[in-house]
C-alpha cells in the first residue's frame, strides 16, 4: 500500500478521455520528431567536423555512442543522418530538375573525408 501512493500507477487520477488521448499522441509523436531531428542535425555536424579524422560511418557511430542514445533511437538517427549524406553525395533524378521543391531546408555542404 505504501509504495502505492508514492509510486501511482497513473499521474492522471483517471482516465483521458479519447479525444484527449489522441492529442497527447499527436503531441508525443511532433516530440519525438523533433529530438530525432535535433540529433540528425547534431550527428551531421560530427560528421563535418571529424571529416579529417574519421569516416562518415565512424562518425555517427561516435555521435551514438558519446551521447549514449538507446535503441531503438540510435538505429533511427544513424539512418537518417545517413540518407541526409547520401542526398548530398548521390546525385538524385528528381533533384535535377530545379522546379521541384524539397521538404529538407537547405543546409550547408558537408566536407566529407571519401577517402577513409
Amino acid at each position: 500500500m505504501f509504495f502505492r501512493r508514492l509510486f501511482p500507477e497513473s499521474i492522471f487520477p483517471r482516465k483521458l478521455s479519447e479525444n484527449a488521448e489522441r492529442r497527447l499522441r499527436l503531441a508525443q509523436a511532433r516530440a519525438e520528431e523533433s529530438v530525432i531531428r535535433a540529433h540528425v542535425d547534431n550527428a551531421l555536424m560530427f560528421v563535418d567536423t571529424l571529416a579529417e579524422d574519421l569516416s562518415f560511418d565512424r562518425a555517427i557511430d561516435s555521435y551514438i555512442r558519446v551521447m549514449g542514445i538507446p535503441e531503438p533511437l540510435a538505429s533511427v538517427v544513424a539512418t537518417r543522418t545517413l540518407v541526409v549524406l547520401g542526398q548530398d553525395l548521390v546525385p538524385y533524378r528528381k533533384r535535377q530538375k530545379q522546379d521541384i521543391p524539397t521538404e529538407e531546408p537547405t543546409r550547408p555542404a558537408l566536407r566529407i573525408a571519401r577517402s577513409r
